[in-house]
């Protein structure tokens, strides 16, 4: 135990000292080694409030990047151009059952799986992104982001975000209003906790700040409706936006309670007689997390509703926010469904932190969908353990483990194991 001990404490100050040299220039705003550094690049001096625009307009998820390492500024310093991203590269070991997947998805394990172990490496996860945020008259302060990776079809670029942010609106494809992305806990896992509330959609959003420690949001948003439709029906195109809407308790550091809600009407079509139909969806959302002294953080979400399984990780890959009614061959009905994740992570130093994950996403049965549909998903579990160690300000390694396991409506069962290892470099 002594040794153990004495190892962690030499690599938290081995990543302490990492690059300490720190060299010595008039353009550097915040120290070049300090974690979200940015060095300026500008022939005047960037005013403070700039990048405090660039720094609190980070976007708050695990897997989003940092504040970018390079800024480009008007002569002024009233506009300021951030790049940033990273390089991302993920081994992974499959054991004792698969998921046939980069990442690990419960609800596509295998139900009858030959293949027990598999190698994959990935890098399709680098991100690159620009952004401008700056002041006028017009808009006050004001954000332009654009963002992508390489996980399109065959490793091409896939847009992630791209939006802008003025006055408190925001307009355009970034993280739906129903859901909650700074209370997701760390993994490797680029899909993470398959209980988790995840999604993006092109949108209006309205975010008032005006009352302290609290912050509301209301948004607007582009549907995504799927179903298991058969010969008979088809997702149609769509008559309605979602709506969505979401409180927020902010208190510490960092620390935040937030409850959200979204209703859909969700639109099919009867291929029999050609004639329209339409189904409401909604769903309620608890989510937090909070520090217990200065080494615990605590991450925890709560979903339920009917028809929103495109915004639940394990759910959204079986298209099931609508399916077929057997007790009325004419119509399709939407399924009660549940996701929940808790996590805790240790923050052993301040460049080593180690954390864990559970998680459950579940389909319910109404109308016999489940004597129709013996070997469909009923739920899935989802369990990750990990360390993190930030060798330099820029520079992150991480091992994790993960294990899932999936049940059908008929009890079968089936389970999957993985071990990542993970290196990413931020600039």
């Amino acid at each position: 135990m002594k040794k153990i001990n004495q190892t962690i404490l030499a690599v938290c100050l081995a990543a302490g000292t990492a690059g300490s040299t720190v060299a010595q220039s008039n353009t550097t705003v915040i120290d070049n080694e300090a974690p979200n550094s940015i060095v300026i690049v500008s022939l005047d001096d960037a005013g403070d409030e700039i990048i405090q625009i660039m720094n609190e307009s980070q976007l708050p998820h695990v897997h989003d990047p940092q504040t970018p390492r390079f800024v480009l500024t008007d002569r002024q310093g009233n506009f300021a151009l951030g790049i940033g991203g990273y390089v991302r590269t993920v081994a992974e070991y499959d054991l004792g059952g698969i998921v046939d997947n980069v990442d690990f998805i419960p609800s596509l394990i295998p139900n009858n799986g030959q293949t027990s172990n598999q190698i994959q490496m990935d890098a399709s996860t680098a991100n690159i992104y620009l952004k401008l945020v700056g002041n006028t008259p017009l808009l006050g302060n004001f954000i332009i982001h654009t963002e992508g990776n390489f996980r399109g079809s065959g490793k091409t670029f896939k847009l992630r975000n791209a939006y802008m942010a003025f006055k408190g609106f925001t307009i355009g494809y970034t993280y739906g209003g129903f859901m909650d992305a700074s209370a997701m806990p760390s993994t490797i896992d680029f899909q993470g906790p398959n209980g988790g509330t995840f999604y993006r959609a092109t949108q209006l959003t309205y975010t008032y700040k005006g009352l302290k420690n609290f912050q509301f949001n209301a948004s607007v948003e582009m549907p995504e409706v799927d179903g298991e439709t058969g010969n008979r029906f088809t997702i149609s195109h769509q008559r309605m936006p979602d709506f969505t809407a979401s409180a927020q308790y902010n208190w510490g550091n960092s620390s935040h309670l937030r409850i959200g809600g979204i209703i859909r009407s969700m639109t099919y079509t009867d291929n029999m007689d050609n004639t329209n139909h339409d189904i409401t969806g909604y769903g309620v959302q608890a989510s937090t997390t909070f520090g217990l002294g200065e080494s615990i953080r605590m991450f925890g979400q709560f979903t339920y509703g009917k028809g929103i399984a495109q915004y639940i990780n394990d759910l959204g890959e079986l298209n099931v926010d609508l399916v077929d009614n057997p007790k009325e061959e004419n119509e399709m009905q939407a399924l009660p469904m549940m996701g929940w994740f808790a996590g805790l992570q240790y923050n052993i130093c301040p460049n080593l932190f180690v954390s864990g994950t559970y998680s459950m996403a579940r389909l319910f049965s109404e109308d016999d969908y489940a004597a129709t549909a013996e070997d469909h998903y009923k739920y899935g579990q989802y369990v990750a353990a990990n360390i993190f160690w930030s060798a330099s300000p820029n520079m992150q390694l991480g091992a994790e483990y993960l294990r899932g396991w999936r049940k059908n409506f008929n009890a079968t069962s089936h389970d999957a194991n993985r071990i990542s290892l993970m290196a990413k470099f931020s600039f």
